[in-house]
């Protein structure tokens, strides 16, 4: 008897394998995916500009970088003892503006040269809300707790979801038309907004999706993340304690059916190699100083010399 519903998923026509270069753009959930990458130590960037939750946020971020603007401290703004900028997360924010200024304009220059490179960008939305400064009428990516009575909350229009995705995925193919972008949506429950609301946020982001990919014949592709929580881990024991977030049974979940449907078969043999020599690095030997622990660990660092000889840009 089967106990859950597979969501169906195509496997990428231009999988990802050691040789790709990856960007990873989005909410928390990107960051979840991206640790995976990391932790296989495929080259992965994710997130330059700290998480961001909607696509008018991820399009801007891909202009700045596409046109390699330069921040000023026009650009920023002072709030609780830090400088900020609306554009960014709080984990860039800083108590000194230039040294503001200065981070956001490098990060900008390297994520420029990425975008060039990248073989890949993975993009996870995570909600259709926004808020509209008032005092400029700008949509900001990050409030950086800002009073809210400074704001408007906005629910963004399938139209103008799709509109802003198809611009983003113009503003990346300018520069680097080969590029794979695949979409996603995170699972992550927004609850703030309300349960209904949160339905109808991730409904309209779905939507605004395959609007656009039903209409494109450049590759971009969809990765069914939310899908996959909803039907095929229906269940609160896949959620963390706060009842928002995928537990870490559930990421491990969504993160093999993305390993079986758009990474390389190819790459799975050198991936075992990789978690064999990190699970080996977490271990904690009974007697450091015993001579099976240390072959244990000459045979350790023959298995990495091997495979960072083999693939430059991985570290352990």
């Amino acid at each position: 008897m089967q106990f859950r519903t597979p969501v169906p998923i195509s496997k990428s026509i231009s999988p990802i394998d050691y040789n790709s270069k990856i960007i990873s753009l989005g909410s928390c959930f990107a960051v979840n995916m991206a640790e995976k990458l990391n932790y296989f130590k495929f080259e992965n960037w994710c997130n330059p500009f700290g998480i961001l939750f909607h696509p008018l946020a991820i399009e801007k971020l891909i202009e700045f970088a596409v046109s390699e603007k330069e921040f000023t401290k026009a650009d920023l703004f002072f709030h609780n003892e830090q400088w900020h900028c609306f554009d960014a997360h709080s984990d860039l924010s800083n108590p000194n503006p230039d040294s503001l200024s200065s981070d956001l304009n490098d990060t900008i220059k390297t994520m420029h040269q990425q975008i060039l490179e990248a073989t890949h960008v993975v993009i996870t939305y995570g909600t259709a809300w926004v808020y509209r400064n008032i005092d400029n009428n700008e949509i900001v990516a990050n409030c950086h707790k800002v009073p809210q009575k400074q704001f408007e909350k906005e629910l963004l229009s399938i139209e103008t979801i799709k509109e802003s995705m198809e611009k983003t995925m113009d503003l990346i193919y300018c520069v680097n038309p080969n590029c794979n972008i695949i979409f996603t949506v995170s699972p992550v429950r927004h609850i703030k907004d309300g349960v209904v609301e949160n339905q109808l946020s991730k409904a309209h982001l779905i939507s605004g999706i395959h609007q656009l990919i039903s209409n494109k014949a450049k590759p971009i592709s969809y990765f069914p993340s939310y899908e996959i929580m909803m039907d095929e881990l229906r269940d609160y024991r896949f959620y963390a304690e706060d009842m928002l977030h995928p537990s870490s049974v559930a990421i491990d979940f969504i993160w093999k059916r993305f390993k079986e449907t758009n990474i390389s078969e190819h790459c799975f043999s050198i991936m075992d190699q990789v978690e064999t020599i990190q699970k080996s690095l977490s271990h904690k030997p009974f007697n450091p100083n015993s001579e099976s622990h240390r072959k244990f660990e000459s045979k350790l660092m023959d298995k990495i010399s091997k495979l960072e000889s083999q693939y430059s840009f991985m570290k352990f």
